[in-house]
């Protein structure tokens, strides 16, 4: 039986697999020992993906053959049909029937790496940007990513907190900190304060995502653009290593006494004491460590070719080398601040519903930052899942992302303190370098983590919390990487409204804060794409000569206006209420000034029409508001004594133009079935 062509991530290159004895030769680039299994696999998952596409069942017959007149065949193609959606909507049960062990080493393989990179980042975002216990980040770095592996489309992402947005938790935390006194201080057993801000915030964060994939929201992907994301990412960037400089001098006891606010008055403070106040041995640990991390990670990408070299774990090397020197040196009875005994429990309990009384009064002012991590959130998984999806030659659908995501974090909510959990591009690219192909490898990522969890956490109590820090300085490194070809990019091509957009985002960012900094760029952008979709696209008309062919005049030097007064206008896109309300001026700048860019106190360039032709041919559908304004426009021209016809008109806008009354305020022979026979008509009645 032959094969669909599967995408093959390594050469880039469709390869087709026909049979077992024509299997392809090795690729340009093998990523790991089991690459063969993987593309047949990948192949034989294609082929039920798209016989699920096309809702055919394997092995029944098509091309017009008759079924068999079982009686039963019809409830087995309606059990066939629920089945298929049901894959569709929880796509674990495609993939766990089907999985083949042969995959499972690369799967194995990229659970460990990603685990060991996850591991010390998800206890350094819950202690350093979040300000609450390691066993918070912990968990959100395995429960979230187990609910995410059985519902998500997604093979290679990697569902965990991420610092942008732990970062933004760890601020509402503070802010609420400092409002409310009616909670146990930060510095009990429990803070209870703060992990009920974060369960509040994830509840809250996973119900938004799961609404918006729950109603089809998914496209708010393209709406929002690159330019605010890169400059949203760069600001986030740099407010972290600002955060993280403060320990990495141990400078943390006098800031809580200092206690500077904005960004800004931080780094006031870190130039007024860095070099007086700093403690030079977990400042010197810090850039250490630091340092370390750098040269690992540039010796790694030295040996690409030599996968034992090029997978190690820099980040749980440092993690592991720097809490044994601690442990042997006792770097804490020197005062460098260690991560200590940590307690599994987060509650009274380990399991609890979110919405408890004392979280209750939270939620108002944790909703804004909620809606703004999920927006965030799902950009960063949507561009993370895409990038995957097309290496590895498969589909996902965003909405059926929003919906996994959403429901990985209810789930999470219900653990107390857990942070909200989105999919991460470098994780989720090292994880397919590494060799995961199905979410099997999320599975053994998370089960690692909950075993480190609950066992290995002892062994991390003289680890310097400085390090963890270190450890975020570096992902910095990675949020930065990408803009200076941004920045280029964008002023090479003359995209000064990116620019713009991007520097704003940045600037109220650090000036104010992040939830200003994006709030404020959300709007502008929204505020651009609806300016841009609220001018109709329209062309004027003209014959080419000798023939009945009309195109466009600002595209044809040849096509001429042939007949003084009349005016032919080209409608290039779909009618709705948004693109039509400025249709009236448009039409009369058109009229009046032609194609040409004209300020309304100009002269008019051009007679008023007395025949208008509209070309409807790109018109495929036409709302009830859109109609009505349309109405009263050519009630207007009517007015005006104005010959109005509408030619090339579809279907289904026919009908709505029925239902509103134009084809009757019109006439029947104002609709014509091309612009030729309307300017013929045009033509006989001037003679």
């Amino acid at each position: 039986m032959s094969r669909t062509p599967v995408n093959n991530p390594d050469a880039g290159l469709f390869r087709p697999f026909i049979s077992s004895s024509a299997a392809s030769t090795s690729s340009i680039m093998e990523i790991d020992a089991v690459s063969a299994p993987i593309h047949i696999q990948e192949a034989i998952g294609e082929e039920e993906e798209r016989r699920a596409l096309i809702d055919v069942e394997p092995g029944v017959e098509q091309y017009g053959t008759m079924g068999s007149s079982n009686g039963h065949k019809p409830q087995s193609n309606s059990n066939s049909k629920f089945t298929k959606r049901v894959k569709y909507y929880i796509p674990s049960l495609a993939w766990i029937p089907d999985y083949s062990w042969s995959l499972f080493g690369g799967d194995f393989l990229a659970g460990l790496t990603v685990a060991s990179m996850l591991i010390p980042q998800s206890v350094s975002y819950a202690t350093s940007l979040a300000k609450l216990s390691p066993v918070t980040g912990l968990f959100s770095a395995s429960i979230p990513g187990i609910v995410y592996a059985f519902l998500g489309s997604s093979r290679q992402l990697n569902v965990a907190p991420e610092a942008a947005l732990s970062l933004l938790l760890g601020q509402a935390v503070d802010e609420i900190r400092h409002k409310y006194s009616d909670f146990a201080p930060p510095s009990s057993e429990t803070d209870i304060l703060g992990l009920g801000v974060a369960t509040v915030i994830t509840l809250q964060v996973g119900l938004i995502s799961f609404l918006l994939g729950f109603f089809r929201l998914g496209f708010i992907d393209v709406v929002l653009s690159r330019a605010l994301l890169r400059g949203f990412i760069s600001a986030v960037a740099l407010v972290i290593m600002i955060e993280q400089l403060i320990p990495m001098f141990g400078l943390t006891a006098l800031m809580r006494a200092a206690h500077p606010e904005h960004t800004f008055e931080k780094v006031l403070f870190i130039v007024e004491h860095a070099f007086t106040q700093s403690k030079w041995l977990t400042t010197t640990i810090s850039f250490t460590a630091l340092g370390s991390l750098v040269a690992l990670r540039s010796f790694k990408h030295l040996f690409k070719n030599t996968w034992w070299i090029y997978r190690l774990p820099e980040v749980l090397i440092v993690v592991v080398v720097s809490t044994i020197l601690s442990s042997e040196f006792h770097w804490d009875k020197d005062g460098v601040d260690i991560l200590g005994a940590v307690s599994i429990s987060t509650g009274e309990s380990f399991i609890e519903f979110p919405l408890k009384g004392s979280n209750i009064k939270l939620m108002h002012r944790t909703t804004s930052t909620a809606v703004l991590i999920s927006i965030v959130g799902f950009l960063d998984s949507i561009v993370a899942a895409k990038q995957n999806a097309a290496r590895f030659g498969y589909s996902i659908s965003p909405n059926r992302e929003l919906v996994a995501l959403g429901a990985a974090n209810l789930v999470g909510s219900f653990i107390p303190g857990t942070l909200p959990a989105y999919g991460s591009i470098t994780r989720s690219r090292i994880n397919g370098d590494v060799g995961g192909r199905t979410q099997m490898a999320s599975l053994v990522c998370s089960g690692i983590v909950l075993l480190a969890t609950f066992f290995l956490l002892p062994w991390l109590y003289f680890l310097p919390k400085c390090v963890l820090a270190s450890i975020i300085c570096l992902v910095v490194f990675s949020l930065l990487a990408e803009t200076p070809h941004d920045v280029i990019y964008y002023w090479r091509m003359g995209a000064w409204v990116d620019l713009a957009l991007m520097s704003l985002t940045f600037v109220f960012s650090i000036v104010w804060n992040i939830e200003v900094g994006v709030v404020v760029s959300l709007i502008i952008s929204l505020l651009l794409v609806v300016h841009r979709s609220s001018k109709t696209r329209m062309a004027i008309l003209g014959r080419i000569p000798g023939t009945d062919r009309w195109k466009p005049i600002s595209e044809n030097p040849d096509a001429e206006e042939s007949l003084s007064g009349a005016l032919i206008v080209r409608i290039r896109e779909n009618l709705d209420f948004a693109n039509t309300a400025q249709l009236k001026e448009r039409l009369r700048r058109l009229e009046l000034y032609g194609t040409h860019k004209r300020h309304p106190s100009d002269a008019p360039r051009r007679r008023e029409a007395s025949v208008l032709v509209f070309h409807m041919a790109d018109v495929d559908t036409c709302d009830a508001s859109a109609a009505l304004i349309l109405y009263e426009l050519l009630e207007e021209y009517k007015n005006r004594r104005v010959e109005l016809f509408i030619a090339h008109l579809r279907p289904d806008p026919r009908r709505t133009f029925e239902k509103a009354g134009i084809i009757d305020l019109l006439g029947p022979d104002a609709i014509r079935e091309n612009v030729a026979d309307a300017m013929t008509i045009v033509e006989h009645s001037t003679r």
